[in-house]
């Protein structure tokens, strides 16, 4: 799974490439490898390194050691969009300073530093609009702010803004994790049809599909296989075949050395008790039979290095085998019992219909229940509403909240869409989409005791 294209003649290379954290943790040690031209899926498990490494390359991080190469300018989007809701779309875009400038030349201005802003881009409005249109947008919405966009669509307007800009190189983090269906398929279409080199870290299979490349960061390593997703897993599962059957070769072999050995200290012991009992019988001079136990001795000791070389080599080998078996895990969180009776109230939503006026629906515990809806159809704004009845009702409860006092009564909370939730609970715990609840500054154990203060710190670990 691997490339023989020498590295400088790749858009994006890096070599040794190397990175601590603060407190001397290496995140990647001595990494080498090269993204090729056309559209690149980058996979790797959780915590391989993926962000980090489009980081380094965007120069959002500075190695610690090694060399990057660029091509060209390279544009970057991150896994978590930090957005400030008063931002306008067309910045969001990054065409706003272009936008501006052609508004303003519009206008009557003769300022150079206008037409200097604007360049060769008199259709930048023309070619925002049909941006936003292709996103199923209303083009109205380059006069907005980002706050009227949901997450995903957010993420949307983003990659459309690195295409409009035209950089040579793009890296996307993860771009499809707040998307729907509908909004994953226009994300595909633009990957499809995308120019340049992109690079896009990625968990979403169906996405990889339509990527050149498959590049997979694993254990420190860098491997390349052509093709989409699922010649990428067709060529891991031939990997893991081969390497399935080389490590019961190698465990064969082991075995097969145990017992060589067994039966080699087996007749070294023999031959020993033999001497030692034609020595007390005195069957020849003593000198002689000195020697003979001499030899004896010398002639085990060889035979028991020549087994136990053998013997480390096929350990050596069956480690070797092992280490090119995958062993991935799936992480598995045993949620704890919420507790709650079946005949428990703990939320009353009032949603607006499409015929006019309002539907209650009431939410019993205990229950699981699937919130869908394409992007900007209300629900994050929906559930912001659940977790502010409950923490205006409790105080502080939502994050984690499970193990608090539930208050008792009702907060009746309204959203922009005309619904109505009032919580009877305040014992909600809330994982946020962009995860904006978490410090970055804190470790993940102070994270996790901010979200269970009342739980122990061993329990907590495990």
């Amino acid at each position: 799974m691997s490339t023989t294209t020498p590295h400088n003649t790749f858009p994006l290379a890096f070599d040794l490439l190397s990175l601590n954290w603060p407190d001397g943790t290496p995140a990647l040690d001595a990494l080498s490898g090269a993204f090729p031209p056309g559209r690149t899926g980058l996979v790797g498990r959780n915590g391989s390194g993926k962000s980090t490494l489009l980081r380094l390359l965007a120069g959002e991080l500075a190695p610690t050691g090694g060399v990057l190469r660029a091509a060209a300018d390279v544009a970057y989007l991150p896994q978590q969009l930090t957005l400030d809701t008063d931002l306008p779309v067309t910045a969001l875009l990054g065409v706003d300073a272009k936008i501006a400038a052609l508004r303003a030349i519009d206008g009557g201005s003769i300022d150079p530093a206008d037409y200097e802003t604007l360049g060769d881009d008199w259709d930048i409005d023309v070619r925002a609009e049909a941006a936003l249109r292709n996103l199923g947008l209303d083009e109205a919405m380059l006069t907005r702010t980002v706050g009227g966009l949901s997450g995903g669509e957010a993420m949307l307007v983003a990659v459309a803004g690195l295409r409009l800009g035209g950089a040579p190189i793009v890296l996307l983090d993860e771009p499809s994790n707040n998307l729907d269906r509908d909004a994953r398929e226009k994300l595909t279409a633009l990957v499809s049809s995308w120019r340049g080199t992109l690079v896009i870290a990625s968990h979403d299979e169906e996405l990889l599909e339509h990527v050149d490349q498959i590049t997979e960061l694993r254990r420190g390593e860098i491997s390349l296989t052509g093709g989409g997703y699922s010649l990428y897993l067709e060529q891991l599962q031939r990997e893991q075949n081969a390497a399935a059957q080389a490590l019961r070769s190698a465990e064969g072999a082991l075995k097969s050395e145990q017992r060589d050995r067994r039966e080699a200290e087996a007749k070294i012991a023999g031959s020993l008790r033999a001497g030692k009992k034609a020595q007390a019988n005195k069957r020849a001079p003593k000198i002689l039979m000195n020697g003979q136990k001499a030899r004896a001795q010398v002639s085990a000791g060889k035979l028991r290095g020549e087994h136990d070389a053998r013997l480390a080599d096929a350990r050596d080998a069956v480690e070797r085998a092992e280490g090119r078996v995958r062993d991935d895990a799936s992480i598995r969180i045993q949620l704890p019992d919420p507790d709650v009776a079946t005949s428990r109230r703990l939320a009353t939503l009032e949603l607006p219909v499409e015929s006019g006026g309002l539907r209650p629906v009431v939410l019993m515990g205990p229950e699981r229940i699937a919130l869908t809806g394409p992007n900007g159809s209300g629900k994050t704004t929906l559930l912001d509403a659940i977790a502010a009845s409950a923490q205006a009702l409790g105080g502080g409860g939502v994050d984690g909240g499970a193990g608090a006092d539930a208050a008792e009564g009702t907060v009746r909370v309204s959203t922009r869409g005309g619904a109505w939730v009032e919580a009877s609970t305040s014992r909600v715990g809330y994982l946020r989409q962009r995860l904006d609840g978490l410090d970055d500054a804190a470790s993940v154990l102070e994270n996790v005791q901010r979200s269970a203060p009342e739980t122990a710190v061993q329990e907590l670990r495990a």
